[in-house]
């Protein structure tokens, strides 16, 4: 048998169920001090280990990413955690005065913008920000992929919860780093490197996060 060094071919980036670097876009809602500080289902770090490989990945891949804020403007909450921002440079913030991010017209036009259907999100909290726009996009005929461990809600059964009400009306969670695994598809491929400089420095925190039991 011979040596399989060669990447498969490519199926259409655009058509693939499968997620793909032309194919989705990238939400993140409310990474906000006042919500972090409401989390209890997961801690700051590990949520953070994993918006950032988010960040990196889409950034990589050259993913539209959509960000967007809650409060801003009424003065009641900060912006965007400033860590999360400097891994997204020349991506605006887009503020809401409501919870829903699908019930703002910018950030609707945005995630419209992109021409995509398949949307992969992130926010904070689990149970309000990310689940409700995931079932008014999921009404809407958009595929939306939560990313589990890149957020977290004010309890662990809040949290849970939300994850059992957006699977039952159709969402399809993912984790950061299964999405750079769909993204990059085969290791034989010439941009494959865009997973693996993730995973060089994604790993070593991670491992260091699970002996301080974080």
């Amino acid at each position: 048998m011979s040596k399989k060094t060669s990447p498969e071919p490519i199926r259409d980036q655009a058509h693939d169920h499968l997620l793909t670097p032309q194919n989705c876009v990238l939400a993140l809602i409310d990474y906000q001090p006042e919500q972090y500080g409401t989390v209890t289902s997961a801690t700051r770090e590990r949520i953070d280990l994993n918006v950032v490989a988010l960040c990196r990945l889409a950034m990589k891949y050259e993913i539209p990413v959509v960000l967007s804020t809650v409060g801003v403007d009424m003065g009641v909450n900060e912006g965007t955690a400033q860590h999360i921002k400097d891994e997204l440079p020349g991506v605006p913030e887009i503020d809401r005065s409501g919870v829903n991010a699908w019930e703002d017209a910018e950030f609707r036009g945005a995630i419209e913008g992109s021409g995509r259907r398949k949307v992969v999100m992130a926010g904070l909290w689990t149970e309000v920000c990310l689940t409700f726009p995931t079932l008014d996009m999921l009404a809407e005929g958009y595929e939306v992929y939560p990313v589990a461990d890149a957020v977290g809600g004010i309890s662990q059964v809040a949290h849970d919860r939300a994850f059992d009400r957006m699977i039952s009306a159709g969402a399809q969670p993912v984790t950061a780093i299964s999405f750079g695994g769909e993204l990059m598809r085969n290791w034989a491929r010439g941009d494959s490197d865009k997973l693996r400089e993730n995973m060089r420095w994604y790993f070593p925190l991670k491992h260091e996060l699970d002996a301080a039991g974080k």
